[in-house]
Parts: C-alpha cells; structure tokens; sequence
C-alpha cells in the first residue's frame, strides 16, 4: 500500500466499483491479517507490531491505507492481528496499548478525510487466552464495531492442550456464551459486537468407531475433503454431499446449537445448519448483538441452503449479486469472502 507494493496483489479489487453499482447499501470493506499472515516464522508476522509501534509508522499506514481505499472503491478496514501481545504468535507486552494508538490514528486520519466516511472494525477471538491481549474499551472507542471469531472453539489442535483429545463442537453455543461473558465483563455494548458464524465444519478421525458423541476420544484431524483439501475442515457444500451420499444419522445437540454427524466408520464432523442458525440468531437478537458475520461465503453450495437457512428467506437477489462477484485464486467455486450485516 505504500506505492513499492506489486499491482499484481490487487488484481482482484480492481472491480469493487462496478461490483457495488446500484447496490446503494452495499459496502465493502478490506480485511487486513488473518492466522497465516501472524504464523511464527513468517516475514508478515512482525507486520502489524511494527506499524503500531510508532508514532510514525501508524500516520504512514494510515494515509497509506486512505489512498488504497479511494483508489479501489472499498469503504472499510477490518483490522484482524492475530493476536496483539501473544507470545506465542510473535506478540509483545507493548501490543496492547500501540494496538489502541493504531486504531486512534486510523480513526482521526479516517475523519479528517476529504473524501468521505471510512469504516473501522477489527476482528478478535472468542477464547481468554487470546483476548486477554485486547483492550476492549480502548479499542471500540475508535472503532465503529469489532467481529467475533465465534467459531473453532474445537479442532484437532486440542490434543495439545488441557481440554485433551475429546471430540466436541467448533460452534457450541454453550460455550460462545461464556466467552461472551469477558466480553460484558469489559462493558462491551452488545450492539458493538459482530457474531461470527462458520459455514464449515471441523472432523476428527476417531479412536474407536463405537464411541462417537462428544467427549470420545480422537486419533487425529478428520480425513481432508475432497475439494478444501484440508485434513480436519469440510466446508458446508462438502457435508451436504455427505449427508446425501452416505446418509448418517443426524444428531442434534439442542443445548449447544450445533449437530454432528459420524461417518466411513471412524470420520466424525460437527457443524451448523438452518435450525443451529436459527438457535443462534435467536440468541443474537435476544441479547442484541450488532450483527452477523460469515466465515467464509465461498463455502456454501451452489443453492446458498446455509446463507439461506442463517437468513430465512429467498435468496433471489443475492443470487443474482453473486453472478457478479469476483473469482478468487480458491477457484470457481469461490464468491465474496464474507458478510456483515447490521
């Protein structure tokens, strides 16, 4: 973004403008980050830390960051460092408080724009372990809201930790609450939260194929689909080709929101569906949260069954709106990346 970058990194922003013609409240915004752009060993791990450790860095990415948006028509950041402070994600003690002096820069810069209104937003994690590096009310008095990752609460990485190697839900709404709950704690106002939701489900291979609810114990990640090519993740259109194919009984967690399904003898996934949406936009509404976000669009099948189960209602115009979205590099399959809606 700050002019040396290769063109060719934005060869797919290039149509946004004509992508939000006679869309009037569409509004697309540009996420910056993400897990891999943090993993250890990278040369973009540093990246976030060094802008936000100076005065003099942050006002450059800032302007930077104006000109880009301008340029290709976008109407947002989404800041997602992940995580600020973690030691274990290349993070350090000064990240918190420079994290917040980013987001006032990017704030003041943003206002002071002669070209319009920018939105603000950063994502973060629902888990202690890495939120505890947030500071929550310093951040949100910047930004218009932040995006919860209420999703991969469970993966096969939990044979390393204390929770051990049991089989549970990646979306279970029993504990998105209590995780919310550090969220209330800091006087977050619901309205300032985005409830992110995971059109993917997370598989396990099992260690015996008689013991298959949660709390069963697992031998590794699930076998990897067929077209994510992912050992331990299915996308949504990947479990419906299950359910159609091999026909496993469907059980329904009522407590948690979540069902789950094994399958091939020893293959075990959990994931949402159009009455696991309801529940949880059910809860959304009654708490009052600001919106919903999805990870990730592009992962739907070809009839939008999970954008249309989360959303109840025909799908007609969106349709039509993703005949016009960009391909990425994912292949054609893919769509716009995400949605928030407010």
């Amino acid at each position: 973004m700050d002019g040396l970058t290769p063109a060719s990194l934005f060869t797919q922003t290039a149509d946004v403008r004509s992508f939000k013609s006679g869309l009037a409240d569409l509004k697309v915004y540009i996420s910056l980050g993400g897990w891999t752009f943090s993993d250890n060993h990278t040369s973009t791990q540093p990246v976030f830390g060094n802008i936000a450790s100076t005065e003099a860095n942050r006002q450059k990415f800032a302007h930077n960051l104006v000109k880009f948006m301008r340029k290709y028509g976008f109407d947002g950041v989404d800041l997602d460092w992940e995580y600020p402070g973690a030691g274990d994600r290349g993070g350090h003690e000064k990240d918190t408080e420079n994290y917040v002096l980013l987001m006032k820069t990017l704030r003041e810069t943003f206002d002071s724009s002669a070209h319009g209104h920018y939105g603000l937003t950063f994502t973060i994690p629902s888990s202690y372990w890495y939120l505890r590096w947030f500071d929550m009310p310093g951040l949100l008095k910047y930004a218009d809201w932040t995006n919860v990752m209420t999703y991969d609460l469970h993966g096969s990485w939990d044979k390393e930790n204390p929770i051990g190697d049991i089989v549970q839900g990646h979306t279970n709404l029993t504990e998105i609450k209590r995780s919310m709950e550090l969220l209330w704690r800091n006087k977050v106002a619901p309205e300032k939260v985005v409830f992110g939701l995971g059109f993917y489900g997370r598989s396990f291979t099992l260690k015996s194929k008689t013991c298959s609810k949660p709390g069963c114990r697992f031998a590794e990640a699930g076998k990897k689909g067929a077209c994510t090519d992912n050992a331990g993740t299915l996308a949504y259109f990947e479990i419906q080709d299950i359910l159609l194919d091999k026909n496993p009984k469907v059980v329904h967690d009522r407590e948690a929101a979540v069902k789950y399904i094994s399958f091939s003898n020893d293959q075990w996934v959990s994931y949402d569906d159009e009455e696991t949406f309801q529940q949880k936009v059910d809860w959304a509404n009654e708490l009052g949260l600001g919106g919903l976000m999805i990870w990730s669009i592009d992962q739907d099948d070809k009839q939008f069954s999970a954008l249309r189960g989360l959303l109840g209602r025909s799908l007609t115009s969106y349709k039509a709106l993703m005949q016009r979205a960009l391909v990425t590099d994912a292949g054609p399959r893919a769509m716009a990346n995400a949605i928030m809606a407010r």
